[in-house]
């Protein structure tokens, strides 16, 4: 559908801001100011309430997700409009703009539910207090934030989709700094009625719906505090909620400034003003409102001035290494007896894994026949593959060959880095090598222009930073606990859940940090894998050639083998029921996915791939007649 609209149209011009060039380089300055100054606020106000105990509370907990959501919002828009300011004509592609589009729905609707949260929150704590704790749930807590999450996703698929299956013709000039909805809606040359129909019944009541909860609960809020005679109570009620309303009273001022004020002439500035005041000052001045009227917040900061240097994280671990200073890893079920003989093939798997993922890298940045989108997916996927398996393949080694197979406390904890960082890596290059099969096969005219070198490079780029931060963040929540007696740890490597286990202090953020984003990483590609080859199958059920199906599944042979392989195991673990033996089972599959699956691919890939086996052939016929 994007490529059949990309016939048309490939790309955007944006307006951008209302600057006279002369002032263009100190507004660039400002605003990226204001964007390093949005990003800092709001990573403070997450990083404060995950280390600081006292804020392990349901208000915090939603005031981190608000922070995470005004980072990404700020995101969404603000790269691309400080990107834009330094070319001479501000474009975006077709692709990219439906992206930005589908974020910035997500993450306002975000903000908007979350503040609705918040205010229930508030007014279970001052008209119940005494039955705040049973009512404001852990639980309940998880469901209303996750809930948010859902509809946030389901509402802005909805309008991005719609807004897929529209044609866009001559004028691809946005009246805006970024690809907003109604923006786009003016510039389509097809029929857009159920476009808007879809924003009346569904937009309307998501931006209005809320808003009038907010308002109810404050209605409430100050029935019940009339009550109160004492201005000691009155005056604690109103700095408990201060920073809520005024949180509220910036976000809906905005909205209200640019949908319910009268247009005049000069309602594109207005808009684009207005528009500025939601997406840049609103995320930018939140942390601000947090902590600055918060007495919990300063409070935190003050408990730990220097949570943000090297030396309190090098002191927090060292306060954890005075209680335990390394691991015991189990390491393999083998009998002493056997454990040259496996000592040996584990080494020749590992050298087998090396060299072959090597082979495959050299192969395609030398071969220049190799130098296509889908074989640059395949060089990071090697790679990925060479070093997964070699964040765990040495220390095993190097364990079998001693009598206490440990393994010290910053040691494991960078291994559990590396191994959440390079395993998460084979999970999103595998969905991105699925969307390339899914292009090149159901629409191989426009290929070129919709995989391009760009795309390329974004999406392999989104992954690594994706992942590294990701992998950062369960770094610095398991660096938080304690370890107190067992050391013991039921695996040959520091997997994630076994030291989470050890731990003998709270571990319910961890938890909930994994349930929130560990389990969408894992599904959300592999459903994504599963859509593309629907859609590829019920491409090439039209065609009735048999030479071009063949074609199809021996270019889509390998990726698939991949696949099965990798999320084989990946079932194999967390969805087959355990057993008296289950710590064995875990073990072996392990085995699987660090070590033979890294093994496999490059034999799969060249193997089963023409293209590679015609490199290879060249580069031995090349050395043959050198010599």
């Amino acid at each position: 559908m994007i490529v059949k609209n990309q016939t048309v149209t490939s790309h955007f011009i944006l307006q951008g801001l209302p600057i006279p060039p002369e002032h263009q380089y100190l507004f660039y300055a400002l605003f990226l100011a204001m964007y390093l100054t949005t990003v800092m606020g709001n990573l403070i106000i997450i990083i404060l309430i995950l280390l600081d105990s006292h804020l392990h509370t349901p208000m915090y907990f939603f005031l981190s997700n608000l922070s995470f959501s005004d980072f990404c919002f700020s995101s969404v828009t603000m790269l691309n409009l400080l990107q834009n300011m330094q070319r001479q004509v501000p474009s975006i592609s077709y692709v990219g703009c439906l992206t930005q589009m589908y974020f910035f729905i997500f993450f306002a609707n975000m903000e908007n539910f979350l503040l609705v949260v918040m205010a229930y929150d508030r007014y279970v704590a001052i008209c119940f207090p005494l039955h705040y704790s049973s009512i404001v749930s852990p639980k309940l807590c998880v469901c209303m934030v996750m809930l948010s999450w859902v509809i946030s996703m389901l509402y802005s698929m909805v309008h991005t989709l719609l807004l897929a299956r529209l044609s866009f013709c001559k004028d691809n000039m946005i009246q805006h700094f970024f690809c907003e909805t109604s923006a786009l809606l003016k510039l389509a040359c097809s029929d857009i009625f159920i476009n808007e129909l879809m924003i009346f019944i569904l937009g309307g009541p998501i931006a209005v719906i809320p808003f009038l909860l907010i308002f109810v609960s404050y209605v409430q809020i100050f029935c019940s505090i009339l009550k109160f005679s004492s201005v000691r109570v009155i005056h604690k009620v109103f700095s408990t909620c201060g920073s809520h309303l005024s949180v509220v009273s910036l976000f809906y001022g905005t909205i209200i400034g640019v949908y319910l004020c009268p247009s005049t002439n000069q309602s594109t500035v207005k808009e684009t003003v207005m528009a500025m005041m939601y997406t840049v000052v609103t995320p930018m001045m939140n942390p601000f409102i947090y902590s600055l009227r918060n007495r919990d917040m300063k409070e935190a900061l003050i408990r730990d001035p220097n949570i943000f240097s090297l030396g309190y994280w090098i002191s927090m671990i060292m306060t954890n290494q005075t209680v335990i200073s390394s691991f015991i890893l189990r390491g393999l079920p083998i009998l002493p007896d056997h454990q040259p003989l496996f000592y040996a093939l584990l080494l020749s798997m590992y050298l087998s894994t090396v060299m072959g993922n090597l082979i495959i890298i050299i192969l395609i940045l030398l071969n220049s026949h190799l130098h296509t989108p889908m074989y640059f997916f395949l060089s990071n996927l090697s790679f990925s593959d060479f070093c997964f398996a070699s964040v765990t393949m040495p220390k095993l080694l190097k364990n079998m060959q001693t009598e206490v197979p440990s393994i010290s406390y910053v040691g494991c904890l960078t291994q559990m880095y590396f191994y959440i960082v390079f395993g998460n890596m084979e999970n999103f290059l595998l969905m991105i090598m699925a969307y390339d099969r899914y292009v090149a096969i159901c629409f191989p005219l426009h290929y070129t222009s919709i995989i391009s070198l760009k795309l390329c490079v974004c999406m392999v780029a989104m992954s690594w930073v994706f992942n590294i931060l990701f992998a950062m963040l369960h770094t610095l929540l398991l660096a938080r606990l304690s370890f107190c007696e067992d050391n013991m740890i039921p695996q040959f490597f520091c997997d994630l859940s076994a030291l989470i286990k050890l731990s003998c202090s709270d571990i319910f953020i961890n938890e909930l940090m994994i349930f929130i984003i560990g389990g969408p990483i894992i599904v959300i590609p592999f459903l994504l894998i599963i859509v593309s080859y629907v859609k590829i199958v019920c491409s090439i059920l039209k065609v009735s050639s048999a030479r071009v199906i063949h074609k199809v599944f021996s270019t889509c042979g390998s990726h698939l083998s991949v696949v099965s392989l990798f999320y084989g195991t990946i079932i194999g673990v967390y969805f087959c029921p355990s057993t008296n033996n289950s710590t064995v089972k875990e073990t072996v599959i392990a085995m699987m996915y660090t070590v033979v699956t890294p093994m496999l691919n490059p034999f799969i890939y060249s193997l089963r791939n023409r293209d590679m086996k015609e490199a290879l052939l060249r580069v031995l016929c090349k050395k043959k007649n050198s010599l």
